[in-house]
């Protein structure tokens, strides 16, 4: 379902890089429904890239799908003519990583869709940074786990509260019943936390304890 929901938002006709592709699941689903003209999948471990050989050579999509062992954003080369990213199932901070050190290999041009297994506030900071806005977000529940999904275009400067970098300035917006559902859990757990804090012996960080203080009242504010 997950897989699913990020191909639903990779553009008709795009030239897709996949990074992190494990088993070239994605690019190879795409091109056999005619979405994609061309793709990249990129994978720095040898294990998953012999897998996405493996899957392209299967699907006899191998002359238009380019299999690469590449650390990141290097999998791309200038003349893939690359019009969209996808990078999923790792976390926000390691796919804000990858863009970060790959930024020489981005245009400017390309449409990111990504899907971090937590750390999404941090991604959304870069993006910020980058001037890339969010045009659309995503929140599901697959095997008891929340997964979001982030679409973003390079559009020049763009401002989010920390509150919208938290939770997403989109989904604030939408409050999906996923969403709220999250959050619901997230504050259970934060006020447990924050009670085993209480208790606690030993002292604990100031910081650390005002910083989740503050994520309870944020949750408390968005769900009341």
């Amino acid at each position: 379902m997950r897989l699913e929901r990020v191909a639903a938002h990779v553009p008709a006709g795009a030239r897709l890089a996949d990074i992190g592709s494990d088993h070239g699941y994605l690019p190879v689903a795409l091109m056999r429904r005619g979405v994609i003209a061309a793709a990249v999948a990129g994978e720095v471990a040898l294990t998953p890239f012999h897998a996405a050989e493996r899957t392209v050579c299967e699907s006899g999509q191998d002359l238009r799908i380019s299999v690469r062992l590449a650390n990141g954003l290097a999998a791309i080369e200038p003349g893939d003519g690359i019009t969209a990213i996808s990078i999923c199932g790792m976390g926000g901070e390691t796919i804000r990583d990858i863009l970060d050190s790959g930024k020489a290999r981005l245009t400017g041009q390309e449409r990111l869709i990504l899907q971090p297994n937590g750390g999404e506030q941090p991604l959304r900071q870069w993006l910020m940074e980058n001037g890339y806005r969010i045009l659309f977000e995503e929140l599901l529940r697959e095997n008891r786990f929340d997964y979001e999904i982030i679409v973003a275009e390079r559009t020049g400067p763009v401002v989010y509260t920390v509150e919208q970098l938290y939770f997403g300035p989109l989904q604030m917006q939408a409050r999906s019943p996923a969403f709220l559902a999250k959050w619901q859990r997230l504050l259970r757990h934060k006020q447990r936390t924050l009670t085993h804090f209480a208790r606690a012996r030993q002292a604990l960080p100031e910081e650390k304890v005002q910083d989740i203080a503050r994520q309870v009242r944020w949750i408390s504010e968005l769900l009341a």
